[in-house]
């Protein structure tokens, strides 16, 4: 069958996360509302505004007589859509779901499996990981836009064991001072190696024992504010401890980079590259599950999440 000759309107689809913004102060709520004619709903969260073919949340074509046709069913019937050399790679389906997000709050740190790894996710936990796509992602600022993504340097970690003791109490004296003697003869597979162990540590910590500390650094740094202009990294740390009090995302969030980006810039992260959206447009392949590892509180993966720290530590500065 032949490409349509002519732009087709879409139906899009909704997702209502509990950090979206609420109510029509939300841009996903306002395009979804026109895209929809839907109503919206004052108090309700509205996250991500979805364009794509994803199970969770399809697109159909909006002229269509009722039943409405998914898109997914245009692009299988007219491959032609998709182009010759797309079709050829990925199949006759559309190989990136487009997103419009409004975020009130932080959303989990996450790395995203690579396509080994969601291969065996997706066949061991089907329930969980619907398919076997990898999802490397690219955000669009819209609007002045924040995000934690990949890990520090070595000599910005460094400074971290130095400057935030409550992270050196639950990782132990004896890791803290390894890392503070690595050098650039020691190669990146024993720098990789304390990483590992560091960060796996810490995300493996009980509740008990980060929440007291999380508690801990916030009294320590509220006081230290009266004396001194903290860092960016300590006043984010405050940020977020506000919107997820006593969570390990809050300790975690001093091993990540933390960038600001301006309407019109881009962020690139390539699967397995830890990050979070803190306020974005992003384009992502079709794949919507990741390996979270808890900022706001979700299930704790984080044996799978070390899994994916090899490849993700190889940038390490």
């Amino acid at each position: 069958m032949e490409p349509p000759s002519k732009p087709r309107r879409l139906r899009c689809s909704v997702q209502n996360y509990d950090w979206g913004i609420l109510g029509a102060g939300s841009t996903v709520a306002r395009l979804y509302s026109k895209n929809s004619a839907s109503e919206i709903v004052p108090d309700k969260p509205y996250a991500e505004l979805w364009m794509g073919t994803h199970p969770s949340g399809p697109s159909f074509i909006a002229e269509e007589a009722e039943p409405p046709k998914p898109l997914k069913g245009l692009v299988s019937e007219n491959p032609g859509l998709l182009g010759e050399k797309v079709a050829e790679r990925w199949g006759i389906d559309l190989p990136f779901l487009f997103k419009v997000l409004s975020v009130a709050k932080a959303l989990s740190i996450q790395a995203h499996p690579d396509k080994e790894l969601a291969k065996v996710l997706h066949e061991t936990r089907p329930e969980v990981y619907k398919d076997s796509n990898h999802k490397p992602e690219m955000a669009v600022a819209i609007t002045e836009f924040e995000a934690l993504c990949g890990f520090v340097g070595v000599e910005e970690l460094k400074t971290v064991l130095n400057s935030v003791p409550e992270f050196v109490e639950l990782i132990g004296h004896e890791d803290a001072n390894k890392f503070l003697h690595v050098n650039e003869d020691d190669g990146d597979d024993k720098t990789k190696t304390i990483l590992q162990k560091i960060f796996t540590k810490l995300m493996s910590a009980s509740k008990d024992e980060y929440s007291v500390l999380v508690s801990k650094m916030k009294a320590r740094l509220d006081a230290e504010n009266k004396v001194r202009t903290l860092t960016e990294k300590e006043q984010l740390a405050l940020r977020l401890e506000k919107m997820y009090p006593s969570d390990i995302g809050v300790l975690s969030s001093f091993f990540f980079n933390y960038v600001k980006l301006k309407p019109g810039e881009a962020l690139y992260l390539g699967a397995n590259e830890p990050h979070a959206y803190l306020s974005v447009t992003p384009a992502t392949n079709d794949f919507n599950e990741a390996c979270k590892c808890n900022l706001p509180h979700k299930t704790k993966q984080w044996r799978r999440s070390e899994k994916q720290l090899p490849d993700s530590l190889l940038h390490v500065e």
